[in-house]
């Protein structure tokens, strides 16, 4: 398996395929880069290098018991980058992955970086603060490390049709892409899997999102019932300079399986772009 150890001694699982201009898709809460088999298989055939890899803690990678913020998560995406020698990269973070790419960018610059796409981020900033009224209640996310604490595989798995939307009339997804989705979710330690929530709905990525000086595309669905539209996907498109603004009008949180023939077809045109 390709492992890059980073300088703090974590392991990373990585998936690197086709040849080309490179791509790196970081993956969401609580999934591996398994999620992004449809975009990985398509982008290689079409021409670009696809990088993905499990972030720390979750897949195949170590699981430590510290680093489960996001000024560490930028520090590892930049140890994948400078150890396979990337440059003119294109980032696209789904959901929590979206962090990954905003901290990077404010952390690191764009030097290495071309373009960036955030799809179903949670970014500029998800929780409600006094600072932020628009946010999502705090109560939401304690009832998540709380289905956590409780029954780690029976609230991922309720969890499940709200992620995907397959709880909504007219749904495709299949019990098996569930059972998926729940599969990849487990593999994640429990630790990496509570402290990531604190991480993903209460770390401010607005200062972060002023930085970006690169092409970007924020990609979200209004019928998303997990990271708001309103709170992320809207106002990261307002906040960050220039940004092209894709709304997939009624599409739930998953894009990468509920559309991901879109999806493939919307990021193959953005890195040609």
């Amino acid at each position: 398996m390709p492992i890059l150890t980073t300088s703090d001694g974590t392991e990373l699982y990585y998936k690197d395929w086709g040849a080309g201009r490179p791509i790196i898709l970081i993956h969401g809460w609580p999934l591996n880069a398994d999620m992004w088999e449809y975009q990985m298989h398509y982008l290689a055939s079409n021409g670009y290098r696809v990088i993905a890899y499990d972030r720390r803690g979750f897949g195949r990678s170590s699981q430590p018991w510290r680093g489960y913020d996001y000024d560490t998560f930028a520090d590892d995406l930049n140890e994948l980058i400078e150890a396979l020698e990337l440059r003119d990269v294109m980032l696209a973070g789904f959901s929590m992955g979206g962090g990954e790419v905003a901290r990077y960018i404010g952390r690191y610059g764009s030097k290495r970086i071309a373009k960036a796409a955030l799809v179903s981020a949670v970014t500029p900033l998800m929780i409600r603060r006094d600072d932020h009224p628009e946010g999502m209640a705090s109560e939401i996310f304690d009832g998540i490390r709380a289905g956590v604490l409780n029954d780690r595989p029976d609230f991922l798995d309720k969890f499940g049709p709200l992620f995907t939307g397959s709880d909504q009339e007219g749904s495709a997804i299949t019990q098996p892409m569930l059972d998926w989705t729940l599969a990849m979710g487990l593999q994640a330690s429990i630790k990496a899997t509570l402290d990531s929530v604190g991480a993903f709905s209460e770390t401010d990525f607005r200062p972060d999102l002023t930085r970006f000086d690169i092409p970007t595309l924020v990609i979200h669905g209004s019928g998303d019932a997990v990271v708001s539209f309103d709170v992320t996907g809207k106002a990261a498109a307002a906040l960050i300079p220039g940004a092209q603004f894709l709304v997939y009008v009624g599409a739930p949180h998953a894009l990468y399986v509920t559309h991901k023939d879109r999806l493939n077809e919307d990021l193959l045109a953005f890195a040609k772009s």
